[in-house]
């Protein structure tokens, strides 16, 4: 099978974060599917010669024996996604109450007429344990039943390069017979992992309420290098226009400081426990969310200035490049960033199913990928140096597999 033969639908698409990954990884899409006017616009507007009407919009209104029409094939190496988490939440639904805890069914239906040799989906870790594990019980015994084997784990994204502590769950189907799944054993072994600096120390400094639209610095670390490509105008770089007292009560928090260091007259009368809470510069952030910009709902303030975090930066903090443009109001474009999954953990995934499930060697270009991803949070310098001292490296460098 060549490099280029691996093709996917990529279900539940959201703005593309799984795509982007698997796409840099060797595969090929052929169909999205998302709901969101927002997202899929978003999606459709990053990949060229495709148009937001092209993709499907609510998976629930495709009837099964329409698939591979809308598909325009009939099969796929892999159906791919992410259902919507939030009906997983133990806070949002313990019981699994939430509707949509059930486009699971669509997901399964798609990977039935599609006959894929593989199925991978993610979501929060939680969904494990709704309804006291029944609907993760479901989902096992669907598969089964369709003829595949079911592994899964939970990841946490700062394994795989990405300068974010988001646990996120990988479940992985396969055809039956045909693959040994080592997925527990699935690791991209960080030589240098990113830190919040490192992944966002390169945009210029924005205040409360500006938009800054040029570069005024050099990428410093590999993966500043990597996500600033070739790109000129710095798009999404806008800070929330926070109020004065705002302003104020986060002045007085150090580096990776919380709310405890505000000044008693000026403590904050609401708001979570991980809220008015500093980044740590040093540290890959918290997961981020659509609440990114928001200091009264998230730990999401810049490390050093006196604001949450722009839209630009939670996409650096996701991975996504900066090439990439996010469609519309303010609002819907955090949402979109915060509800994707990091395209470097889905590209560490998509070099680990070539190997493992579709018996495919890696070129010596993609292993000097993966190694560049194990060093994000190196120099330049410094990753150049080690580099071509290690002479060859794209030979030895590869995921670590369990046997």
């Amino acid at each position: 099978m060549s490099q280029q033969d691996l093709t996917y639908v990529d279900l539940f698409a959201g703005a593309g974060g799984l795509s982007v990954g698997l796409e840099r990884a060797g595969f090929e899409l052929v169909h999205a599917v998302e709901v969101d006017d927002d997202a899929r616009t978003s999606f459709a507007n990053n990949r060229e010669g495709l148009e937001p009407e092209e993709m499907t919009q609510d998976i629930r209104e495709v009837d099964n024996q329409d698939i591979t029409e809308v598909v325009g094939r009939d099969t796929v190496d892999l159906v791919a996604g992410g259902p919507p988490c939030q009906g997983f939440s133990e806070v949002v639904s313990p019981d699994g109450s939430d509707d949509r805890n059930h486009l699971f069914v669509n997901f399964i239906s798609w990977v039935n007429e599609l006959d894929p040799k593989a199925a991978l989906f993610e979501n929060v870790r939680g969904m494990t344990n709704t309804a006291d594990g029944k609907f993760f019980d479901a989902v096992e015994e669907s598969f089964d039943q369709m003829g595949y084997d079911v592994t899964h784990r939970v990841v946490e994204a700062s394994d795989f390069g990405v300068p974010q502590h988001r646990h996120r769950l990988l479940v992985l189907a396969t055809k039956k017979s045909e693959t040994e799944l080592p997925f527990d054993g699935f690791e991209l072994d960080p030589v240098d992992i990113p830190g919040v600096i490192d992944g966002i120390g390169d945009l210029p400094e924005v205040g409360p309420g500006e938009t800054k639209t040029e570069y005024d610095a050099e990428p410093e670390t590999v993966i500043q290098r990597d996500l600033r490509g070739d790109v000129d105008d710095l798009t999404h770089h806008q800070a929330a226009n926070h109020s004065d007292d705002m302003v104020e009560m986060l002045s007085h928090i150090s580096d990776g400081g919380n709310r405890t260091e505000i000044p008693d007259e000026l403590q904050p009368s609401s708001g979570y426990h991980n809220s008015y809470s500093r980044l740590d510069s040093e540290e890959p952030a918290v997961a981020i969310t659509s609440n990114m910009s928001k200091p009264s709902s998230a730990r999401c303030v810049h490390p050093f200035q006196d604001r949450g975090l722009t839209p630009r930066e939670g996409a650096r903090l996701q991975t996504f490049p900066d090439s990439y443009r996010f469609e519309g109001r303010l609002g819907a474009v955090r949402k979109q960033i915060g509800n994707a999954v990091p395209p470097y953990l889905a590209e560490a995934v998509g070099y680990y199913l070539k190997q493992s499930v579709y018996s495919q060697e890696l070129s010596d270009d993609e292993r000097d990928r993966i190694y560049q991803l194990r060093c994000g949070g190196m120099r330049i310098d410094e990753f150049e140096e080690e580099k071509a001292d290690l002479g060859g490296h794209a030979q030895q460098v590869t995921l670590d597999f369990a046997n």
